[in-house]
């Protein structure tokens, strides 16, 4: 059947950006990738930036090959990317330097400092947002802290997807999903908490308006139609800007009895919910609010995923050792289980020199086997993972009061099939992955949905799970793993 409508999802990772193309027929979506691009910190004099500008000629190339294959407007586009980092705009809307990456160092120490002005229990309370240093709050308190003149210069702060959309049509808004993560937020009324903001000597008039994820934001301006060819006009519609937001809103059969999983650079493990939960024991348990698609809260928590994996390669790749990641699973399959554990979110393995020494690190000051060779390694980056999701699957269900039947991966990480029998094991629960490509679907889902071709989040989702394949992995034995999980308890509770 030919296609009704045509839809580019530009989606952003921490390592990879790609245009994609997503055709609607009616019933189904047709995804194909158009552009591809690599991303991450670009370091200069000691500080780590992300290359805004290079994205933003990505971004624009991308949009050529639609335009040179195709003699039409789409019906759609929408970007989506990582949340917590952003960047700063003069009066003139011409951006204030480079936007520094989550990972630098600028936030070490910073939220005890921040803690000192404002408790940390009351900026929970108002925001519901998991505490990491790399969080929005703590970047604009680190940057008042050691006086950045850019923060006084300031006349607009854009998260990143909100920075690339105003490019794109000249508007300067916050999609409410992207908002949500930068802990300035406030959780239940849905508005910036300015109050807060003000409390840290945060400047409050440098925050946006909000607007819902399926807002038409506007058209492409004639400057980017002429640069990329484009037929306009080409409406920009604000998909869930986070991306784990478009990847949540995509899961077929996600329900009160699921907890999914996006898996990549980091796991984010959740579950739907209405309302946010801000209790004591959320707090305590470090859990996070972040704001879905559809008026609904993705209650979660961050992990550190597959960046340790990742980060083993890239030393190996140093090394002069090159390995496929099937060559990784097959050695990791080979090594003895539950041999050495770590914490995934130790502070250890943030953003070290070497992750494979890191990691060796951990398990001789923990009192471990050292793993030496590289299918150790692997092995004991994987099994750690499953075990933190068994600990978060056990919290999240102490959290809504009620048992979670089925884990949901999707992303780029639900292609690890040896990672997601291990989660299905460590949870005792069977585990569904797929779809590969959540975030760009989810991104065009909710674009279809503001074009009138599809009613809501339940119809699109529907429509996603006729679109892609899906697996199932069932539990194997839990011997092993409840000993295991003993351990990586010892351990969490340790660091």
């Amino acid at each position: 059947m030919a296609a009704t409508a045509k839809f580019l999802a530009v989606d952003l990772g921490a390592s990879n950006g790609r245009v994609l193309l997503a055709e609607w027929d009616g019933r189904r979506f047709h995804l194909q990738e158009l552009h591809r691009f690599a991303n991450g910190p670009v370091q200069v004099r000691g500080r780590q930036y992300w290359n805004a500008l290079g994205l933003w000629q990505e971004i624009q190339q991308g949009l050529a090959r639609y335009a040179a294959r195709f003699h039409e407007a789409p019906a759609g586009v929408g970007i989506d990317t990582w949340g917590v980092d952003f960047a700063l705009l003069d009066a003139h809307g011409h951006l204030l330097g480079n936007p520094v990456h989550y990972r630098d160092a600028r936030t070490n120490g910073i939220p005890e400092v921040a803690f000192a002005t404002v408790p940390s229990d009351e900026i929970f309370q108002q925001t519901g947002i998991q505490f990491m240093q790399i969080n929005t709050l703590f970047q604009l308190f680190s940057m008042r802290h050691h006086g950045d003149p850019l923060l006084d210069q300031a006349e607009t702060l854009l998260m990143m997807p909100d920075l690339f959309h105003y490019w794109l049509t000249g508007e300067r808004v916050a999609e409410y999903t992207i908002a949500s993560t930068s802990q300035l937020l406030h959780a239940v009324e849905r508005r910036w908490a300015t109050g807060l903001a003000a409390r840290l000597r945060l400047p409050t008039q440098i925050l946006p308006p909000i607007v819902e994820p399926g807002t038409v934001l506007g058209s492409v301006v004639p400057d980017v139609l002429a640069e990329t060819g484009l037929q306009g006009p080409v409406p920009v519609i604000a998909p869930g800007s986070h991306d784990t937001a478009s990847a949540v809103a995509a899961i077929p059969g996600l329900d009160e009895r699921s907890v999914y999983i996006s898996s990549g650079t980091w796991s984010l493990m959740g579950v739907e919910i209405p309302e946010p939960i801000i209790t004591p024991t959320a707090r305590a348990l470090n859990f996070t609010n972040e704001g879905g698609v559809a008026g609904t809260i993705r209650l979660l928590k961050n992990i550190a995923g597959l960046w340790l994996l990742q980060e083993c390669r890239r030393q190996w790749q140093r090394e002069g050792r090159e390995y496929s990641w099937e060559e990784l699973l097959a050695l990791a399959e080979q090594a003895p289980p539950f041999r050495s554990l770590v914490d995934p979110d130790a502070p250890d393995f943030l953003n070290p020199d070497n992750m494979v020494e890191a990691i060796r690190r951990y398990c001789r000051r923990s009192g471990q086997p050292v793993p030496e060779d590289v299918g150790s390694v692997v092995r004991c980056c994987l099994e750690s993972l499953a075990l933190r999701y068994r600990w978060v699957l056990d919290a999240l269900e102490q959290l809504t009061g009620r048992r979670l039947e089925v884990v949901r991966i999707v992303g780029g990480g639900s292609q690890n099939r040896l990672l997601s029998q291990f989660a299905a094991d460590a949870c005792q629960r069977p585990v569904v992955t797929g779809p590969v490509e959540a975030t760009a679907l989810g991104n065009v889902m909710v674009q279809a949905i503001a074009a009138g071709h599809l009613a809501n989040v339940a119809e699109g989702r529907s429509a996603i799970a006729a679109s892609v394949a899906q697996e199932r992995f069932e539990p194997g034995p839990v011997a092993g793993w409840e000993e295991a999980f003993g351990r990586f308890l010892q351990l969490a509770e340790g660091a």
